[in-house]
């Protein structure tokens, strides 16, 4: 790792994008390509490279830091594959893995187009990519080099001595900004929000709650995640937002409580979506799915109560206790069976969003007739249910007159 243009003792390895390191981010790329040993070029073991170790170990892979090029040819076997990762380089991890997953190979730019870029220069026409995957048997001959040599320069002038193939890299990764070197901390600091809109792009945004929460991720989600705040901080936002809300229900004020509801849904869909910028870019293994689905029900859980407590329904002889909870929990439960039978409705997507079912429920507490508008909506709801199962054609709808199923 060197120093970045300006600051002798910062290394450009360490420069933070989305509150983790650059190197962090090579981390999780070569640990999906399958590396069992991790090798970095640093003066000293810094503790950077320690918490990087730590990760690396994680993972199941051996971790080493290096003073020489010279160290490096011990800790390669002859045949081992070598992935090469240049200083700085940020790339996208789909691409990378499509990339350099089929055998040894040389990733380049056109010379005109790398240079300006920071890349370097292999000849006359081609500039390496800063990514390269490489037999283990060429890492001999780096000890007929000098000590002072870059591994990284060698290494490419060694691949290309030994004719090791040359694949160009799609302009468009350069134009989307999805394959680039970052050399100083101005250039991290404005990769950044398009780093966490590439990562966002793929989210489903199909209706109100969601639209907004991405918004914010990609308004916010850069200064948030250089700040270092982690995606379970938020959640705990959300958490505390549904019991502030839960509170306001309970004490009468149930129309903020649902307003605060659909805000604690919304801060969830948040930090969700830091989760999985984070999880995409370091290439974690686990998924907050479970959890996520658990903290639904328990959302759902949250509006049915408050429902029950809005109630106008007077608790006098004569009326069961739990007649006031039967029409929310039937509400909440054509919502997800809905959305289950018909996942591809645009208008399905609204009524799972719960940011937009929070702030309908509290329109309704406040200016509607709460009891009517709910009875009304699960009316509303199985009769699109009954629509909806009327498009389908049962079993034997194909059946001529007279026939008979086999």
């Amino acid at each position: 790792m060197d120093a970045f243009q300006g600051e002798p003792q910062a290394l450009r390895g360490l420069l933070p994008i989305g509150g983790r390191s650059i190197l962090r981010h090579q981390l999780g790329l070569a640990m999906a390509l399958g590396c069992a040993r991790v090798v970095v070029l640093a003066e000293t073991l810094t503790n950077d490279l320690v918490m990087l170790q730590h990760a690396a170990e994680a993972g199941g892979a051996r971790f080493h830091v290096i003073a020489s090029a010279r160290a490096l040819a011990p800790l390669v076997a002859a045949e081992d594959e070598l992935l090469v990762l240049g200083e700085g380089l940020l790339a996208m991890p789909e691409d990378a893995l499509r990339l350099l997953g089929d055998g040894p190979v040389v990733l380049t730019l056109p010379v005109e187009t790398g240079l300006p870029l920071g890349f370097e220069r292999i000849d006359i026409n081609s500039a390496g990519a800063g990514a390269m995957l490489l037999p283990g048997k060429l890492i001999a001959a780096l000890g007929d080099l000098p000590g002072d040599w870059n591994p990284g320069s060698a290494l490419l002038r060694i691949a290309s001595q030994a004719r090791i193939v040359q694949r160009e890299l799609p302009a468009m990764l350069l134009d989307q900004g999805r394959w680039r070197l970052i050399r100083d901390e101005g250039e991290a600091h404005r990769a950044e929000p398009g780093w966490v809109r590439l990562h966002t792009a793929s989210a489903q945004v199909r209706s109100p709650g969601s639209w907004l929460a991405a918004g914010v991720v990609r308004s916010l989600g850069p200064a948030l995640l250089h700040a270092g705040t982690r995606p379970y901080v938020i959640a705990l936002g959300a958490v505390i937002t549904a019991l502030l809300g839960t509170g306001a229900g309970w004490f009468g004020w149930c129309g903020p409580g649902f307003a605060m509801l659909a805000l604690a849904w919304m801060v969830q869909q948040v930090a969700g979506l830091l989760a999985r910028v984070e999880r995409d870019s370091l290439i974690g293994s686990s998924s907050g799915a479970p959890l996520d689905q658990l903290a639904d029900w328990v959302l759902d859980g949250l509006l049915i109560t408050l429902c029950a407590w809005r109630t106008e329904i007077p608790a006098v002889v004569g009326v069961p206790w739990g007649i006031a909870w039967f029409p929310p929990v039937v509400l909440i439960l054509l919502l997800r069976l809905l959305q289950r039978l018909q996942p591809d409705e645009a208008w399905i997507w609204w009524l799972n969003d719960r940011f937009v079912v929070g702030a309908m429920l509290a329109l309704a507490s406040i200016l509607l007739p709460f009891d009517f508008v709910l009875r009304l909506l699960v009316v509303t709801l199985m009769v699109a249910g009954l629509l909806l199962a009327g498009r389908g054609e049962g079993p034997g709808s194909t059946l001529p007159s007279g026939g008979r199923p086999a």
